[in-house]
Protein backbone atom coordinates (compact mmCIF):
# COMPACT_ATOMS: atom_id res chain seq x y z
CA UNK A 1 0.00 0.00 0.00
CA UNK A 2 1.20 3.49 -0.84
CA UNK A 3 1.98 5.97 1.84
CA UNK A 4 -0.57 8.75 2.22
CA UNK A 5 0.11 12.44 1.71
CA UNK A 6 -1.86 15.64 2.21
CA UNK A 7 -0.95 18.14 -0.50
CA UNK A 8 -1.05 21.64 0.98
CA UNK A 9 -1.75 24.62 -1.27
CA UNK A 10 1.74 26.14 -1.30
CA UNK A 11 3.09 23.11 -3.18
CA UNK A 12 0.45 23.53 -5.86
CA UNK A 13 1.35 27.20 -6.03
CA UNK A 14 4.98 26.40 -6.78
CA UNK A 15 3.96 23.84 -9.40
CA UNK A 16 1.90 26.36 -11.33
CA UNK A 17 3.79 29.60 -10.67
CA UNK A 18 5.18 31.75 -13.41
CA UNK A 19 9.00 31.75 -13.69
CA UNK A 20 10.74 33.82 -11.04
CA UNK A 21 13.97 35.79 -10.94
CA UNK A 22 14.14 35.22 -7.18
CA UNK A 23 16.71 32.44 -6.78
CA UNK A 24 15.06 30.87 -3.74
CA UNK A 25 11.63 30.83 -5.35
CA UNK A 26 13.09 29.45 -8.58
CA UNK A 27 14.92 26.71 -6.65
CA UNK A 28 11.77 25.80 -4.71
CA UNK A 29 9.86 25.63 -7.97
CA UNK A 30 12.50 23.31 -9.47
CA UNK A 31 12.51 21.03 -6.41
CA UNK A 32 8.71 20.94 -6.41
CA UNK A 33 8.59 20.03 -10.08
CA UNK A 34 11.22 17.33 -9.55
CA UNK A 35 9.22 15.87 -6.65
CA UNK A 36 6.01 16.03 -8.70
CA UNK A 37 7.59 14.31 -11.70
CA UNK A 38 9.55 11.62 -9.86
CA UNK A 39 7.96 10.99 -6.46
CA UNK A 40 4.26 11.75 -6.44
CA UNK A 41 3.30 8.36 -7.87
CA UNK A 42 4.64 6.79 -4.66
CA UNK A 43 1.84 8.37 -2.63
CA UNK A 44 -1.89 8.28 -2.28
CA UNK A 45 -2.47 12.05 -2.38
CA UNK A 46 -5.34 13.89 -0.68
CA UNK A 47 -6.53 17.49 -0.66
CA UNK A 48 -9.42 19.26 1.05
CA UNK A 49 -11.95 22.02 0.55
CA UNK A 50 -9.57 24.50 2.17
CA UNK A 51 -6.92 23.56 -0.43
CA UNK A 52 -9.46 24.09 -3.19
CA UNK A 53 -10.56 27.43 -1.69
CA UNK A 54 -6.98 28.68 -1.38
CA UNK A 55 -6.09 27.46 -4.87
CA UNK A 56 -9.06 29.35 -6.31
CA UNK A 57 -7.84 32.73 -5.00
CA UNK A 58 -5.99 35.32 -7.03
CA UNK A 59 -5.47 35.62 -10.76
CA UNK A 60 -8.28 33.65 -12.47
CA UNK A 61 -5.98 32.01 -15.04
CA UNK A 62 -3.46 30.91 -12.41
CA UNK A 63 -6.28 29.78 -10.12
CA UNK A 64 -7.66 27.60 -12.90
CA UNK A 65 -4.20 26.06 -13.37
CA UNK A 66 -3.98 25.28 -9.65
CA UNK A 67 -7.46 23.78 -9.55
CA UNK A 68 -6.69 21.65 -12.60
CA UNK A 69 -3.69 20.16 -10.77
CA UNK A 70 -5.80 18.90 -7.85
CA UNK A 71 -9.20 18.12 -9.37
CA UNK A 72 -8.71 14.35 -9.45
CA UNK A 73 -7.34 13.90 -5.93
CA UNK A 74 -9.70 12.57 -3.25
CA UNK A 75 -10.93 15.05 -0.64
CA UNK A 76 -10.67 14.90 3.11
CA UNK A 77 -13.78 16.41 4.65
CA UNK A 78 -13.98 18.69 7.62
CA UNK A 79 -15.95 17.38 10.59
CA UNK A 80 -16.43 18.19 14.28
CA UNK A 81 -13.32 16.24 15.29
CA UNK A 82 -11.19 18.13 12.76
CA UNK A 83 -12.64 21.46 13.91
CA UNK A 84 -11.93 20.65 17.56
CA UNK A 85 -8.33 19.65 16.85
CA UNK A 86 -7.86 22.78 14.73
CA UNK A 87 -8.96 24.91 17.70
CA UNK A 88 -6.59 23.06 20.02
CA UNK A 89 -3.71 23.60 17.61
CA UNK A 90 -4.48 27.32 17.44
CA UNK A 91 -4.85 27.74 21.20
CA UNK A 92 -1.99 25.59 22.43
CA UNK A 93 0.68 26.55 19.88
CA UNK A 94 0.10 30.30 19.88
CA UNK A 95 -0.41 30.24 16.13
CA UNK A 96 -1.95 33.53 15.04
CA UNK A 97 -5.62 33.54 14.06
CA UNK A 98 -4.55 34.26 10.46
CA UNK A 99 -2.98 30.78 10.48
CA UNK A 100 -6.34 29.07 11.05
CA UNK A 101 -6.28 27.53 7.56
CA UNK A 102 -2.79 26.21 8.29
CA UNK A 103 -4.03 24.63 11.52
CA UNK A 104 -6.95 23.16 9.58
CA UNK A 105 -4.58 21.57 7.03
CA UNK A 106 -2.63 19.97 9.87
CA UNK A 107 -5.76 18.81 11.69
CA UNK A 108 -7.20 17.22 8.55
CA UNK A 109 -4.02 15.28 7.83
CA UNK A 110 -3.76 14.26 11.50
CA UNK A 111 -7.35 13.14 12.08
CA UNK A 112 -7.38 11.15 8.83
CA UNK A 113 -4.13 9.44 9.85
CA UNK A 114 -2.05 10.43 6.84
CA UNK A 115 1.67 9.75 6.74
CA UNK A 116 2.83 13.14 5.38
CA UNK A 117 1.71 16.72 4.94
CA UNK A 118 3.65 18.27 2.08
CA UNK A 119 4.06 22.05 2.22
CA UNK A 120 6.35 24.97 1.55
CA UNK A 121 4.82 26.85 4.50
CA UNK A 122 7.73 26.76 6.93
CA UNK A 123 6.40 29.56 9.10
CA UNK A 124 3.31 27.80 10.46
CA UNK A 125 3.41 24.19 9.23
CA UNK A 126 6.86 22.70 8.50
CA UNK A 127 8.35 24.50 11.48
CA UNK A 128 10.25 22.32 13.97
CA UNK A 129 9.43 24.59 16.91
CA UNK A 130 5.71 24.36 16.23
CA UNK A 131 5.81 20.68 15.24
CA UNK A 132 6.94 19.65 18.69
CA UNK A 133 3.88 21.30 20.21
CA UNK A 134 1.60 19.93 17.48
CA UNK A 135 2.89 16.43 18.09
CA UNK A 136 2.21 16.65 21.81
CA UNK A 137 -1.31 17.99 21.22
CA UNK A 138 -2.00 15.25 18.66
CA UNK A 139 -0.82 12.55 21.04
CA UNK A 140 -2.94 13.96 23.87
CA UNK A 141 -5.99 13.62 21.60
CA UNK A 142 -5.11 10.09 20.50
CA UNK A 143 -3.58 10.91 17.10
CA UNK A 144 -0.17 10.75 15.53
CA UNK A 145 1.00 13.92 13.81
CA UNK A 146 1.96 13.28 10.17
CA UNK A 147 5.45 14.16 9.05
CA UNK A 148 5.25 17.83 8.09
CA UNK A 149 7.80 18.42 5.35
CA UNK A 150 8.75 20.19 2.15
CA UNK A 151 9.21 18.56 -1.26
CA UNK A 152 12.93 19.06 -0.75
CA UNK A 153 12.88 16.90 2.36
CA UNK A 154 10.68 14.21 0.86
CA UNK A 155 12.36 13.83 -2.51
CA UNK A 156 15.43 11.98 -1.27
CA UNK A 157 13.60 8.98 0.12
CA UNK A 158 14.31 5.78 -1.80
CA UNK A 159 10.93 4.15 -2.30
CA UNK A 160 12.25 1.14 -4.22
CA UNK A 161 14.13 -0.44 -1.32
CA UNK A 162 12.30 -3.37 0.26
Amino acid sequence: MSETLYLETSVIGYLTARPSQNLIVAANMAVTREWWDTCRSNFEIYVSQVVLDEAARGDPEMAQNRIEMIKDFPFLFDNETVKNLTQEFLQQTNLPLKASDDALHIALATVYGLDYLLTWNCRHIANPNIQKKLSKISTNFGYELPILCTPYQLRGKNYNVT
